[in-house]
């Protein structure tokens, strides 16, 4: 079952690759854009997943206005920023290297996807555990 790889695609043609991947620790969401070129990937652990999800209802709530950053620290430490010029678009970046740019378009599909994903993330770390019990 895993990886498990999902691209979602805008109007556009615009990329944005969602997968799950297995980890000592269970498992890790990573977003990528093989669109474009010099995105980095993004490596989530539950939390980082969890406050994405968050920070997505919460732009689309805010925009066209600001909002604050969240940062979520640990292995996977990662700022959450929401950019507004030239156009809306949620801004990921880890340790700081350059940041992972995610248009508004996506934002609908990629909440639906990080709910499915956070479950079988839960799931792996669920039988990681197991494992080492």
């Amino acid at each position: 079952m895993f990886p498990r790889i999902r691209e979602i695609t805008d109007a556009f043609g615009g990329k944005l690759r969602v997968s799950v991947e297995e980890h000592p620790s269970g498992a890790l969401v990573v977003l990528e854009r093989p669109d474009v070129v010099g995105q980095p990937r993004i490596l989530l652990d539950g939390y980082g997943t969890d406050v994405l999800a968050g920070y997505i209802m919460s732009a689309r709530l805010a925009v066209p206005h600001s909002l604050p950053e969240e940062h979520v620290d640990g292995t996977f430490g990662t700022r959450f920023e929401l950019g507004l010029e030239p156009r809306a678009a949620l801004e990921l970046t880890q340790q700081g290297n350059a940041r992972l740019e995610i248009p508004a378009p996506f934002w609908d599909r990629l909440y639906a996807e990080l709910c499915l994903v956070a479950a079988h993330a839960r799931e792996l770390a669920r039988r990681a555990e197991a494992r080492v019990h």
